[in-house]
């Protein structure tokens, strides 16, 4: 990794995958051909993307029942309290709708509705992804979502990981499909015989996914368009090398595109975790993936002060933030952007992304300044509340016809005025 002053910093940005040409145009034609054939279209593209052929994509109580025997019986329960820590967390994030009476009889309030129905998309095939069935799922149902579709692609030999059937069965979902793809993001969009629509899609994906739910957005609600991992480290010289290079690595080794950035003021540290970089990338199974992205997308920024440092954080505005100093709370009042902030020695990266209880679906690529994790109230929608007095009325009428035609809405200060003649009658 390469160690840079704060003034050598260009930008750590990373463009989102928009795709190419086919295969945006590729996602277009899968997606109509979905809308007009329904079923046999998933089927067609599920034996040409995944090699398989299914007669019935559902998944049933037998298959969850030998996902069961596939797996080990405490690894199981620690799901079940990973489970528990993540709705914990969230069931304190929950809204309520709320009325406020004034003196005149006036009502005013917001009215808090579920979402109906929400798809989710667990990335599948060769890998096994239990955490994001937890991450998707949990927060739609804490809002109160009564119906929730999982889909995810199916293995070489039809089949879907027994951690994910497990994680969705302890949830208590019970629709879980085997399609992927562009395909599994339109019948959750437009439906088919078998999969019906949905109100909002979430969960990651590859190009193809992506660019499927920008196609639907519209039509159904979606949560992002994340693009590759990151993590920044804010360390001074009470942090120890071997684990500062270790939880860099941590996110380095999801993708090549990958961003892993530690931001310091000890000459010390960045020179000791420069070399742990390269001493641990040697033993790390995914060598290859971790260190072009820590040469390509990798750094270590040297400041002057640990106020330039903060300044430097916020400027990146990281997805995951780890603060790891000897006083971690005074750095957290003074940084403003970042997706999930972790502090102190114990609470590296990956204890987010499975166990703690906040949402690892979190604003990437600099858009932590405006946006915020997956939460409770991206399963809801709020309706505004107006029960507008005799009195309010009486007393305001003039106004507000004056302020429409001030728009030049004519109809609308008759409106208001309306209720004037039927109190004169």
């Amino acid at each position: 990794m390469k160690i840079l002053k704060k003034n050598e910093i260009t930008s750590f940005k990373r463009s989102v995958d928009a795709g190419t040409e086919e295969q945006r145009a590729a996602v277009k034609e899968i997606i109509a051909d979905v809308k007009e054939r329904g079923d046999e279209a998933l089927r067609s593209f599920t034996e040409k993307f995944d090699g398989v052929t299914l007669d019935n994509s559902k998944v049933g109580k037998a298959e969850i029942e030998q996902a069961y025997k596939q797996m080990d019986g405490e690894l199981v329960e620690v799901l079940k309290e990973a489970a528990a820590n993540i709705r914990s967390f969230h069931a304190k994030q929950k809204s309520t709708s709320w009325f406020d009476t004034q003196e005149d009889g006036t009502i005013l309030g917001q009215k808090i509705t579920p979402i109906d129905a929400v798809g989710v998309y667990v990335p599948g095939g060769t890998a096994a992804y239990p955490s994001s069935v937890f991450m998707n799922v949990i927060p739609a149902q804490v809002a109160g979502v009564e119906r929730t579709a999982m889909t995810t692609p199916p293995g070489p030999e039809g089949t879907l990981p027994p951690g994910v059937l497990v994680a969705a069965d302890i949830l208590g979902v019970d629709e879980i499909y085997k399609v992927g793809g562009a395909q599994a993001v339109a019948a959750l969009a437009y439906g088919t015989d078998t999969i019906a629509p949905v109100d909002k899609i979430v969960g990651p994906g590859n190009v193809f996914v992506a660019l499927a739910k920008r196609e639907v957005f519209g039509d159904v609600a979606i949560d992002m368009i994340a693009g590759p991992s990151e993590i920044a480290i804010l360390a001074d010289d009470t942090a120890r090398p071997e684990e500062v290079a270790a939880d860099l690595l941590s996110q380095a080794e999801h993708d090549a595109r990958s961003s892993s950035v530690l931001v310091t003021i000890s000459e010390f540290l960045a020179s000791a975790v420069q070399a742990e970089v390269d001493r641990q990338l040697q033993t790390l199974p995914r060598e290859e993936i971790a260190r072009k992205s820590v040469e390509d997308y990798g750094a270590i920024i040297l400041c002057e002060s640990m106020e330039e440092a903060e300044d430097t954080i916020n400027e990146i505005a990281p997805e995951h933030l780890e603060v790891v100093t000897s006083a971690p709370f005074e750095q957290l009042a003074k940084i403003k952007h970042a997706g999930a902030i972790f502090l102190g020695r114990y609470s590296s990266e990956p204890i987010g992304d499975y166990f703690a209880g906040p949402n690892h679906v979190l604003p990437t690529n600099g858009t932590a300044r405006f946006s915020s994790p997956l939460n409770v109230d991206d399963f809801i929608k709020k309706s505004s509340i107006i029960s507008y007095s005799e009195q309010a009325w009486r007393e305001n009428h003039e106004k507000i016809a004056r302020f429409a035609r001030l728009e030049g809405l004519e109809a609308h200060a008759r409106a208001v005025e309306s209720r004037k003649e039927t109190k004169d009658e």
